[in-house]
């Protein structure tokens, strides 16, 4: 699904997006180029989540908030890829 969304740019900002675009620039178009830029901020904050997640695991292990495995970690990782166990697909 595509949908419109028309911005507002000050001058400066809009020197900058007509320079990052076009001919002899990576985007063919001012569009391609904002939404380039969208993504990229949307993989870093969901980066930036990821990692908030992991340092709170490291935490919760340092910190002794840990329940036993009670299992085969390699067995589980394969299990929830949709592996066999045996390692053959």
């Amino acid at each position: 699904m595509t949908r419109s969304l028309n911005l507002s740019l000050t001058d400066e900002l809009r020197k900058y997006v007509d320079q990052s675009s076009g001919d002899g620039t990576l985007f063919a178009t001012p569009s391609e180029f904002v939404r380039a830029l969208i993504r990229e901020r949307k993989e870093r904050q969901d980066a930036a989540g990821l990692r908030r997640s992991v340092l709170e695991g490291y935490d919760d292990a340092l910190t002794g908030r840990t329940l036993p495995l009670g299992s085969d970690l390699r067995s589980m990782v394969a299990e929830a890829k949709g592996e066999r166990d045996d390692g053959c697909d």
